[in-house]
């Protein structure tokens, strides 16, 4: 297939562009997957709260957007396995699923799927709906990870919120600012090739 053929087809997404097989698809999962890790790495400590703000759910989000929602889903999955397998992929080069903040990655999962159904409608091809597209995906992970928090850290639901979803609520905007400029850019790229 063209990348003329993937751009101008509905439906597409980013990794469409890339012609199309089995090594291409399992390339770009344990590419998502690891480009989740490497973003994890980047953590910065939040006074209060057992949850560093990484970059691991923007990641998250991009590989979910890139992918498309079963692609997307698939690397996160992989993810979220070799983590609690042991490999020290989590935020702060943690692993397993006995941390606090897991929840989180469970909810990166339905994010990558969400955002990536969204993407193949086109979500992503403008500013504006790439930025509704990415904070949509940032409420379903806090929409698992915060209860999961509670329990896991036997907070009550109020005292989870507001250490695992109000501190982190500026940097979401930035992420999703950041998102609304790289993405319908790629498309942009993309376009003119």
């Amino acid at each position: 297939m063209s990348t003329a053929t993937a751009t101008a087809r509905p439906g597409a997404v980013l990794a469409d562009l890339l012609p199309a097989s089995r090594v291409r698809d399992a390339a770009l999962v344990v590419g998502g997957a690891v480009l989740t890790g490497l973003a994890a790495q980047v953590a910065v400590p939040v006074p209060g709260s057992p949850v560093p703000v990484t970059g691991q759910t923007f990641a998250a989000l991009l590989v979910g957007t890139a992918l498309g929602a079963r692609r997307g889903f698939l690397s996160l999955a992989l993810y979220a396995l070799a983590g609690v397998a042991g490999v020290p992929w989590f935020a702060d080069g943690t692993s397993g699923a006995a941390s606090v903040s897991f929840g989180y990655v469970l909810g990166m999962l339905l994010a990558s799927a969400a955002v990536g159904a969204l993407a193949r409608r086109g979500a992503d091809r403008s500013p504006l709906r790439t930025a509704g597209t990415m904070l949509l995906g940032e409420a379903v992970i806090y929409a698992v990870g915060v209860p999961y928090l509670a329990l896991a850290a036997h907070l009550s639901l109020s005292q989870a919120v507001a250490a695992g979803l109000t501190p982190f609520l500026f940097g979401d905007a930035l992420k999703a600012a950041l998102a609304m400029g790289a993405l319908p850019t790629a498309w942009k790229f993309a376009n003119k090739r």
